[in-house]
């Protein structure tokens, strides 16, 4: 994933000063500038991509690059105070081919010094820590032994699952009882049904059912003597005429 840009500051006027050399290990000093002229006036902004962090020169309207400054720490050699004023700071300016330059910069107000160090403080310190949390997390990682669930040889693995109560099919198949239609036996008390008209004795046993007329006497028809009557019994009709 790229690192996007982060805008940690921005301010709207800035001054740029030539500096001379350094003559001695003291301290830059803004009054040996020439404060009164600035050589350009633009707009500050601190941005930060990933872990570099850069404070970049910019025009006011246009937006056009005046000159950066990569800041590698802070305090360090890319941002110095000058000794004779909090308004005022010494930048290294570096180029795409690397060159290198020393540039003064100031500040109509004092406030917006004070948020400059701020800005830089705090990005270096939310940094440091991200490392040091980052580091403590790959020690930790290290130093955790790794669980090994992988198979040893020899060794298998005991399942308990319980399907449910178990039926002997041959022994329940082979009771007295059991038929051979469904291999189920009838229930208590069932009303055992003849066979159909035009089946067999053999048919209905095959069925799972008995032949009432083998087990029982004819039953007394329910309509009595109109069952037997024939012709002779036959009453007239009147005429129609």
């Amino acid at each position: 994933m790229e690192d996007y840009e982060a805008i940690l500051l921005v301010k709207q006027e800035v001054f740029v000063f030539k500096i001379p050399p350094r003559t001695s290990n003291r301290g830059y000093r803004a009054a040996d500038w020439n404060l009164a002229v600035p050589d350009w006036t633009g707009r500050m902004r601190l941005v930060a991509k990933g872990t570099e962090c850069t404070l970049k020169l910019e025009d006011k309207i246009s937006g056009e690059l005046f000159a950066k400054c990569p800041v590698e720490a802070y305090p360090g050699i890319a941002i110095e105070s000058v000794s004779d004023s909090s308004r005022y700071f010494v930048l290294r300016i570096q180029d795409d081919s690397g060159r290198a330059a020393f540039i003064g910069v100031g500040f109509s107000d004092r406030s917006d010094s004070f948020d400059l160090n701020v800005a830089l403080q705090d990005h270096f310190k939310w940094l440091k820590q991200s490392q040091e949390i980052a580091k403590e997390g790959t020690s930790e990682e290290a130093s955790k032994p790794r669980l090994d669930l992988s198979f040893k040889a020899g060794e298998t693995i005991k399942i308990n699952m319980k399907i449910g109560v178990k039926i002997n099919v041959v022994t329940y198949l082979s009771h007295p009882k059991a038929k051979t239609f469904g291999g189920l036996p009838p229930p208590p008390g069932g009303i055992r049904l003849g066979a159909p008209p035009g089946t067999s004795s053999n048919e209905g046993s095959l069925l799972g059912l008995d032949d009432a007329s083998a087990t029982k006497e004819p039953q007394q028809e329910a309509w009595g003597d109109f069952t037997s009557a024939g012709p002779s019994a036959t009453t007239a009709l009147p005429s129609a005429k």
